[in-house]
């Protein structure tokens, strides 16, 4: 049974994670596996100090975790039945784990985010399992998926009798399933190299992950010290030790009568389908568990506080956090809405944008913004007609906008430079920014001029403009742009008084 959940929550949340594209399913049902995250709720809580209805279903794990200890982490965690799949058991053969002691790595990972949530940075927020799973899909698995089904319906298309089936199959997965265009994230290698080393770690021993390093599998341990149903063994136990061999978390400990830590067993039920003598049942308790030395202390708990402020001052001393990056362009609402303290890096706003003009941020908004959403203008645009990032983010870091208001939302500022734009540097007419601008009054003006060419001649060719007063930052001009390299029209961040 618990592989057949597994399984079934695993399937659905990649449905979910699928149909979360703009025309897809509602962000409010898209985002239910986000709006779960107990610890994505608790920590968003603490650092935009607000609490939000959807956080609600948060409690639900919660009470799950109060009944049945760590059942999240071992029948319904995505990042945990992937980690079940890939078990790399056959490489990994008899190594012995590390020590227990490891197992303080969590919880002081956990308190650091926590206390770093206080002072309203979220950074740490990239190593929650979940937001780990759904960047991972949205940014390197999907847009591998995208091409990899873009080569194959280009050589089936070869094939005459194919073409009608590929075509059919090519409207009905886009743009409902797949992009009309390409998507291209960047370093979608960087991320991908996060997840496999997630996998990776169980080579060492299994579930390394969880074990040793999930903060989210640390808070829901603590809250298992007072689960009601826990793993007990009873008189009709013999050494034979069968027990410890499966325990995917190895907390079942011989020297203590193969009793195991409520905190660390994932009631997999493993130990108890091995058992030859029936010493193992499942029920209820009404007393707090023990603590082990590798849980937090109040030694612990000062020295992640310190770390938290600390690595805040540290964070919040890079020259970024004196002025903006020039390309620090955040979706429509978010830099109103104080984004850096709010958003929990879960990459559902990227998955939903239908042209990825969304991007992880890498430099733009220093270590502190590392991987919150940014508008890339050369890799897509802010689509005028759409405002589904905000209607996608489980925690509200992008305002959810109704599309009128979205239009008025100023993202950005266009500027020429003159000496890549093919009218005003080579005096030839090119009017694609013109063109594209979505603004009904149009931000972008075409000058009629007569000037002398290279070659001394007098032309007449049309020289775009900008108009401030109407530019939203949408970023389409630069899109379209057909220069190689650079675009000749650029967004950059506006100034505040055009914002505000």
């Amino acid at each position: 049974m618990r592989r057949v959940v597994q399984y079934l929550a695993l399937g659905l949340f990649v449905m979910l994670f699928v149909w979360s594209r703009r025309g897809g399913w509602p962000g409010a049902l898209v985002n239910i596996p986000m709006r779960l995250d107990p610890l994505a709720m608790l920590v968003h809580a603490l650092a935009s100090r607000t609490i939000l209805v959807g956080s609600a279903l948060a409690l639900i794990v919660v009470a799950l975790t109060f009944a049945f200890g760590r059942a999240w982490c071992g029948w319904l965690c995505p990042l945990g039945t992937v980690l079940d799949l890939f078990s790399l058991r056959r490489w990994r053969g008899r190594r012995s784990a590390p020590s227990e002691a490891w197992r303080a790595a969590k919880y002081g990972l956990l308190t650091v985010i926590l206390a770093a949530a206080l002072f309203t940075s979220m950074t740490l927020m990239v190593f929650d399992p979940l937001t780990i799973s759904f960047r991972t899909l949205s940014v390197s698995v999907w847009p591998a998926v995208d091409q990899l089904v873009a080569a194959a319906e280009a050589t089936l298309y070869q094939v005459p009798l194919l073409r009608s089936a590929v075509s059919a199959f090519d409207t009905w997965v886009r743009p409902t399933v797949l992009p009309t265009d390409p998507a291209f994230y960047r370093l979608t290698l960087l991320y991908a190299s996060v997840f496999l080393g997630v996998v990776l770690l169980n080579l060492i021993s299994q579930r390394f992950w969880c074990r040793y390093l999930c903060p989210l599998g640390a808070l829901l341990g603590l809250l298992s010290k007072v689960a009601i149903v826990r793993r007990r063994v009873n008189g009709q136990c013999k050494p034979c030790e069968a027990c410890t061999r499966v325990c995917p978390t190895g907390t079942i400990r011989p020297e203590k009568g193969y009793a195991s830590d409520p905190g660390e067993c994932t009631m997999c039920l493993e130990c108890q389908a091995v058992c030859s003598y029936n010493a193992i049942d499942f029920s209820p308790h009404l007393s707090l568990a023990e603590w082990n030395r590798y849980d937090p202390s109040r030694r612990q708990a000062l020295l992640a506080l310190g770390a938290a402020i600390a690595g805040v001052s540290i964070l919040r001393s890079d020259m970024l956090a004196r002025r903006d990056h020039p390309c620090l362009i955040q979706p429509p609402g978010a830099r109103e809405n104080d984004l850096i303290s709010k958003c929990i890096r879960c990459g559902e706003c990227m998955r939903a944008c239908p042209t990825s003009a969304i991007q992880p941020a890498l430099t733009e908004a220093g270590l502190e913004g590392l991987w919150t959403p940014v508008l890339v203008p050369r890799l897509g645009y802010c689509d005028y007609s759409c405002n589904a990032c905000g209607q996608v983010c489980p925690v509200q870091a992008i305002p959810s906008l109704n599309l009128e208001e979205k239009r008025r939302q100023v993202i950005g500022l266009a500027y020429i430079d003159q000496n890549r734009c093919i009218p005003w540097a080579d005096h030839k007419d090119c009017i694609v920014c013109e063109e594209m601008c979505p603004v009904p009054d149009k931000a972008i003006k075409l000058e009629r001029l007569e000037v002398r060419n290279g070659d001394g001649q007098m032309v007449t060719v049309q020289r775009p403009q900008v108009i401030r007063e109407r530019c939203i930052g949408c970023g389409i001009c630069e899109y379209k742009c057909p220069l190689n390299g650079e675009a000749a029209i650029r967004v950059y961040v506006p100034p505040s008084s055009q914002l505000f």
